[in-house]
């Protein structure tokens, strides 16, 4: 454990990212990146006006993303196996993507490709999908305030947008796994059968897995 140097978790909110990457970290001694999201001030203003503040809000998850995985991949760690992050610096241009107009998302695509470009990409990328009303019910579970305005049709843009942008890797290793008949939080035989497949040797390209 593992096959991989770097492994990076991503899904729509709701999806487990954080509660998957935490366990494997915990089980398989690696090195744990989590997003720092709970700290951006413009989360909670978003999610009530998101023609206002989607600038700002992409703009500062794009830095804070950027600086700390420069400083944590930069940061060689003796005692780790591996490195696994619940995000992928990527997922600043998905949701830009979907949540800016056309001169704005302009404007940050100039600064997304310069920052972007000095990070090494995850040697395996690690997609978990969940239908939408799935994630409606993993929000409210959480239970965090702001997000429980969060509408299906936002979700299904996010989702699309991830879709898209998986479509169009070419030099990747990228492996989406239908999680919807498992729950790999609660359910110790689940958890591990994800463990067995992304600790497998995959080739450049897409896998797709549904779980059962």
């Amino acid at each position: 454990m593992m096959q991989y140097n770097f492994i990076a978790i991503e899904g729509t909110i709701g999806a487990g990212k954080t509660s998957l990457a935490t366990r494997i970290s915990n089980d398989y001694n690696a090195k744990l990146i989590l997003e720092q999201f709970e700290d951006n001030a413009f989360l909670p203003k978003f999610y009530e006006d998101q023609d206002k503040y989607a600038f700002p809000l992409e703009m500062s998850f794009m830095a804070s993303r950027f600086q700390q995985l420069k400083d944590q991949l930069g940061m060689f760690d003796l005692f780790k196996s591996f490195i696994i992050s619940d995000y992928y610096i990527m997922k600043s241009l998905i949701f830009a993507r979907k949540t800016l107009p056309e001169d704005e998302l302009a404007l940050f695509t100039r600064f997304f490709n310069f920052i972007s470009a000095s990070l090494p990409k995850p040697d395996l990328l690690v997609y978990l999908y969940l239908d939408v009303e799935k994630l409606q019910k993993n929000i409210r579970l959480r239970g965090r305030s702001y997000e429980q305005q969060i509408q299906d049709d936002y979700l299904y843009r996010i989702q699309e947008g991830y879709f898209e942008f998986i479509r169009q890797q070419k030099d990747m290793r990228i492996l989406i796994l239908d999680t919807n008949s498992i729950d790999f939080v609660h359910q110790d035989d689940d958890y591990h059968n994800i463990i067995d497949i992304i600790n497998q040797p995959y080739d450049i390209g897409v896998h797709r897995i549904a779980i059962s």
